[in-house]
Order: C-alpha cells, then sequence, then structure tokens
C-alpha cells in the first residue's frame, strides 16, 4: 500500500458527532516491528494516550523482558494497561477487554481518539469482536490440568487429548502452547463441549467500535536482525537480573507470567539447565517462532491495512503515512454522519 506524505494537520479532538460513532484505531504487527515508537508519535499527532494491548506487559516488575515502554516514553505520552497485575496473578482476556472498554471510553468523555497499539491478536479480536460465553476459569480444574502438563511428556498427552475431544481447536494451536491447551481442555471438562463449538456460537460478530487497524510489518530478515538486536539489548540491559529477581521473590517457573519470552529462556540458565551460549540461542529462536505465529494470526483477521516497512524508513515517516489513513478513516465517518442525517 503506498501513501502519499502530505502535511498533517493536529487532530486535537473528535467532534461530537464522531463521538457517537465510537471510532477506534489499532496498530499491531509481530514483536520488534516497531510499533511502539511510531504509536508514540501517532498519539501525539492526535493528542491522545496509547491503550496496550500486549498479555505479558500487564505484569508489574516485568520491565526488560516485556521490553516496556521506557519511563522517559510514559512521560512523554500516558500508556495505559500496563502494571495491571502482579506476576503470580492471573489475567485473561475478557479482563483485557473490561479494563480497555473503561479506558475507552474515558477517552471519549475527552473527546480523544483512542489508539490501542500491541501484539496480542486474540486480546485485539476480543476488544472488537467481543468474547464467546464459554464457561469461566474454574482454579481447581486448571491447576490439576497445569500439574499434568509438567509433568514428562504431560503437555504432548493434554494435547493429544484436546486434539480427540477438540480437533478444531487443537488444529489452530501451537503444539506447546500450554495456556491455550489448558484453557481449551478446562472449557471442555466444565460443559462437556468443546472450546470450538463455543465460538463458532459466537461468531465473533460483536462490533461495538467503528475501528481501523493498521497492520506493520518488515522482510522477514530485517525483522529477525531486529529481533535478535533486541534480545542482545534486552541481556545487556540487566534481563538475567530482573529474571533472578523475579525468580527470589517467589515467582514459580512454571507460572504464566514467567514462563514468557525471556524469561523461561533465561530461568533455565540461572537453573544450570543450559549455558548461556544456548540460553541465548533459545532465546532468540523461540522468539523468531513467536513472531511467525503472530504474523500466521493477524493474516487471518480481516479489514487489516497493512503496510510494510522499509530497513530505511524513519518512525517519523511511517507516523505520516499511518496518520494520514487514519484522518481519511476520520473523513469517513463525517461522510457517513452526513449521509445518516441528510
Amino acid at each position: 500500500m503506498v501513501v502519499t506524505t502530505l502535511p498533517l494537520p493536529t487532530m486535537l479532538s473528535l467532534s461530537e458527532r464522531q463521538v457517537r460513532l465510537k471510532p477506534l484505531v489499532v496498530i499491531v504487527g509481530p514483536t520488534a516491528v516497531g510499533k511502539s515508537l511510531i504509536a508514540i508519535d501517532v498519539a501525539k499527532r492526535f493528542n491522545t494516550e496509547i491503550l496496550t494491548a500486549d498479555s505479558r506487559q500487564v505484569y508489574r516488575g516485568m520491565d526488560i523482558g516485556t521490553d516496556k515502554p521506557s519511563i522517559a516514553a510514559r512521560q512523554t505520552i500516558p500508556h495505559q494497561l500496563i502494571d495491571l497485575v502482579d506476576p503470580d496473578q492471573s489475567f485473561n482476556a475478557g479482563l483485557f477487554r473490561h479494563y480497555a472498554a473503561a479506558a475507552i471510553e474515558r477517552l471519549y468523555q475527552h473527546r480523544r481518539l483512542p489508539l490501542v497499539v500491541g501484539g496480542t491478536g486474540l486480546y485485539v479480536r476480543t476488544l472488537l469482536q467481543g468474547l464467546c460465553e464459554a464457561p469461566p476459569a474454574d482454579p481447581t480444574v486448571r491447576d490439576q490440568l497445569r500439574e499434568e502438563a509438567a509433568g514428562a511428556q504431560g503437555l504432548d498427552r493434554l494435547y493429544a487429548r484436546l486434539a480427540t475431544v477438540d480437533p478444531v481447536t487443537a488444529a489452530k494451536l501451537h503444539p506447546r502452547d500450554t495456556s491455550k491447551i489448558i484453557r481449551a481442555l478446562e472449557v471442555y471438562q466444565l460443559s462437556g463441549l468443546p472450546m470450538s463449538e463455543f465460538q463458532a456460537r459466537h461468531g465473533f460478530a460483536e462490533r461495538p467500535f467503528s475501528s481501523l487497524v493498521i497492520g506493520l510489518n518488515r522482510d522477514r530478515e530485517q525483522l529477525y536482525r531486529r529481533i535478535e538486536e533486541r534480545i542482545d539489548s534486552q541481556l545487556t540491559n540487566g534481563l538475567i537480573d530482573e529474571t533472578k529477581g523475579l525468580l527470589e521473590r517467589g515467582y514459580p517457573r512454571d507460572s504464566a507470567a514467567m514462563k514468557g519470552l525471556g524469561y523461561r529462556q533465561v530461568a533455565a540458565y540461572l537453573a544450570e539447565e543450559c549455558d548461556r551460549t544456548e540460553m541465548v540461542r533459545r532465546f532468540k529462536r523461540d522468539t523468531r517462532r513467536f513472531a511467525k505465529r503472530q504474523m500466521t494470526w493477524f493474516r487471518g483477521q480481516p479489514s487489516i491495512t497493512w503496510f510494510l516497512l522499509a530497513e530505511s524508513e524513519p518512525a517519523e515517516q511511517t507516523a505520516d503515512r499511518v496518520s494520514h489513513v487514519i484522518e481519511r478513516f476520520l473523513a469517513a465517518l463525517d461522510q457517513q454522519l452526513e449521509s445518516t442525517t441528510s
């Protein structure tokens, strides 16, 4: 997609008419693509805040490994929906939707354009299309499944069980995606129905917002190089000490938070299960695989306006292009309002 760069007016606030249509802009893309820097520039132009859609940045005290925005960045542009829970507390897409809806409504009250930015596709879909009415989490069932998964070949057995009772869901999941496998089996044990049936009934047809979803991507080799450079920076800037501190505070390695990228690999290194070279290799390999899964998810979602970023393109130029698409989106909302009132 080619967008001509033109002088951009500053959008200080939404009109009262525009607020009635609940406009919402979402910027998605794989890890390390450069979403944060570009989003900060866009947020400045529209005088708004960033609502973070990241399943790892919700955890307090996990800063380096989740690549949270710096204090300076947060002082420049407010970032919401980070540091919501401690690493031993559970968090899910339903809770994210609850917090995000409140933040969005507050922005509408001030006639600001909500800007959601992140790489957790499930959170974005839940916000834009709703959440199916599957049974809520049951701590007893979930703990039982987690204990089973922790055993030798336990996760393989759980995945095989899921493939038997819910082959549709199993086909969509990575065989090592512990949390989603456990959730799907939990739903089946509690209801006797597969997760895929609940999702089919729901259809994800809710449309609470007039949304524009913008996707950022890069050439694979360029993206992988950025991933490796970011990992090198995280390790240089204290990820090992951060992980050690979390473990010393009693957060277990098998918790959802500590099984995130970076923390999982560093924890294995600290436990002397591998040397530093092997830890770095696994960290980079697993992050590349994660980025690939992210893009597979996003490509399966309809109506995303994609930008392929060149290596030489400054973030400011990308923000120009993105901002002009947003301007056209808001102008189209104005035309829609005029047509309905004429």
